[in-house]
């Protein structure tokens, strides 16, 4: 299994959008908290184990998140629509 290639910036960003706090994303993620603040404590790609990337990223992307990869303006985030 590949990393993901998702900044901190972009996991907090996200969190942000959604109002989570690092709790709410530990209870989706299914990764503990204190993980979740070690990681956020970086300023670069999300590091950690690919299942640990894998987890945090699938439980934003459920709760509606998109990550927007380099596009020439810079990687960001967005919410998908609702229907």
């Amino acid at each position: 299994m590949s990393i993901r290639k998702v900044s901190v910036r972009q996991v907090k960003a996200a969190r942000a959008m959604l109002a989570w706090s690092q709790a709410d994303l530990a209870k989706a993620s299914g990764i503990s908290e204190p993980t979740i603040k070690r990681l956020e404590a970086q300023d670069a790609d999300l590091g950690g184990r690919a299942d640990t990337v894998t987890a945090i990223c699938s439980a934003l992307e459920a709760a509606g998140v998109i990550f927007v990869t380099e596009n020439g303006e810079g990687p960001g985030v967005r919410l998908r629509k609702l229907k």
